[in-house]
């Protein structure tokens, strides 16, 4: 048998995932599942997410709930986020920090009422198990909510969508969260997402996932969006992905993503995984940092493509790149040295022998349009 038959066999299926074929869903294999990339096309759906509101079955992905005594001390010699800090339904975006201060994974996390419920990658989400389980005093409990699937429901009109179907959703906003009912099954709900644009997530028991998802697909603002439109969505917003813009032998700093460890108590603390290279680095700044690049011509850069310095050595790599839909241009992130991170640096980048020439630009590329208060 071949490998690649082999790793088709392996592939988990989603509780969507007839759902998903059923309504024209090309499925590729992503994260050790079976997943929609597209229906109707990548461009479309992009487009339909900027202007109305897309559905996405991001199940995938691992939702744990951490429960147990001294709960925020101990997470908080994992993560360098202030868990003390985050109020009742209240969320944060985090890292879990190896001990040089790479990243194993982002993370968001809220405060239950009965604990931390934390969304952690689906590609590495069995090693942030073991990861916490290993680290966690035995006194926590790690409730691995695998009957549980996730659904992001993103766009400009996805809280009218929602709010016929859910009331009391609206009150909602940025990184906020809360527990609802719909037609008798429990739902919890947060007003966040992984696409620059506003909307929800919505946890659902696996085997109502699919009259949920029916449900919404039934308001004349909704379509299914696949893999292909989030990756251009998230690109565009400036949300990096991990395996592919972080992996641990890359820092928050080096990542742009030092809000991650802004609250002054924990870097008075310094007790979280690599938190002297952290907080050196925050200091004196990285070697080497993520950007963002506008990439001249048409044709798209993508993954793996070479950042070149004057001399024509290559420096860095790009780690993202595609055309953007909303802007009409090929985009790209990539580490390059702190030297040439400055907006308005221009860069040559080279993929597959054919150079191409890209300048520096501020992120995220398209405005974030989040729904934001105080909660």
């Amino acid at each position: 048998m071949s490998d690649e038959a082999e790793t088709e066999i392996e592939l988990q299926t989603l509780p969507l995932d007839a759902w998903h074929r059923a309504r024209g869903g090309r499925m590729v294999p992503f994260a050790g599942y079976h997943m929609p990339v597209q229906y109707e096309g990548i461009m479309a759906e992009h487009l339909w997410v900027r202007e109305s509101a897309g559905l996405f079955d991001v199940s995938h992905m691992g939702q744990l709930l951490l429960s147990g005594p001294d709960l925020d001390v101990e997470l908080e010699k994992l993560i360098p986020a202030d868990v003390k800090g985050v109020k009742l339904h209240g969320q944060k975006y985090s890292l879990l920090l190896a001990d040089n201060g790479g990243i194993l994974d982002d993370l968001m996390f809220t405060r239950w009422e009965d604990g931390i419920y934390m969304v952690v990658n689906g590609a590495v989400k069995y090693d942030d198990i073991a990861h916490l389980r290993d680290h966690l005093p035995d006194e926590i409990t790690l409730n691995h909510m695998d009957d549980q699937a996730l659904l992001a429901l993103q766009g400009p009109k996805a809280a009218d969508a929602l709010g016929r179907l859910v009331p009391g959703v609206a009150e909602l906003v940025f990184m906020t969260g809360g527990r609802f009912d719909w037609n008798g099954v429990p739902l919890w709900i947060s007003r966040s997402g992984y696409t620059g644009e506003d909307g929800f997530e919505i946890s659902v028991p696996g085997d109502k996932a699919e009259a949920l998802a029916d449900a919404l697909c039934a308001q004349p603002e909704v379509k299914p969006i696949g893999l292909g439109a989030r990756d251009s969505l998230r690109l565009e917003a400036d949300l990096p992905l991990y395996g592919h813009d972080l992996d641990p032998e890359t820092t928050p700093l080096m990542a742009a993503l030092g809000f991650a460890v802004a609250s002054k108590r924990r870097r008075e603390e310094a007790n979280f995984p690599g938190a002297e290279r952290v907080l050196l680095e925050r200091e004196q700044g990285p070697v080497v940092k993520r950007v963002g690049l506008l990439v001249e011509g048409r044709q798209p850069v993508r993954e793996g493509a070479a950042v070149l310095d004057a001399e024509g050595s290559e420096v860095g790599k790009v780690t993202s790149g595609g055309f953007a839909p909303t802007l009409g241009v090929p985009i790209a992130m990539a580490y390059v040295p702190a030297a040439m991170a400055e907006v308005g640096t221009k860069i040559q980048l080279n993929q597959r022998g054919k150079v191409h020439e890209a300048t520096v630009t501020a992120m995220p590329f398209v405005p974030h349009r989040y729904v934001r208060g105080s909660k």
